[in-house]
């Protein structure tokens, strides 16, 4: 094949990637050696969204959210499966121990559900962010 062929299909192939947009996603890295169940909560155009959970292996990342992201604060709460404690903060927000997504972030007994701490993770604004979850628990296990 001629040297014109190979420049034209590496050209096409510039071309047909140019105009891919770049992946964005908030992810989360499990940096623990745990198996570790994580729930988010954010506030959309709808008002104020907690769901959960994933769960996210040893060593691996995981997308929580595909697609830009929206808001410039997101809110992470992990729990180590394997030997106990959590990661969270001041946030608090509505969960319960089953697969969940809820609206709202009030009356969380009222409704059924459990209040939790959640750690507030500010992206400045970027569409894509990956949290990292390391160190030492806020809570610890038994």
């Amino acid at each position: 094949m001629t040297r014109k062929f190979w420049i034209g299909l590496g050209a096409t192939l510039l071309l047909a990637t140019a105009g891919t947009p770049a992946k964005a996603d908030l992810k989360l890295c499990n940096n623990t050696d745990s198996r570790v169940g994580v729930a988010i909560a954010y506030k959309d155009k709808e008002g104020w969204a907690s769901e959960g959970w994933w769960t996210v292996k040893s060593k691996e990342c995981l997308p929580l959210l595909k697609g830009a992201l929206i808001a410039r604060y997101y809110y992470i709460y992990a729990v180590d499966n394997e030997k106990g404690g959590s990661w969270g903060g001041k946030a608090m927000i509505c969960i319960r121990d089953k697969i969940f997504t809820i609206r709202g972030i009030d009356r969380c007994t009222e409704r059924g559900f459990q209040k939790q701490g959640f750690r507030e993770v500010d992206t400045g604004e970027e569409t894509d962010w990956t949290v990292s979850l390391s160190g030492d628990k806020t809570t610890q296990g038994q």
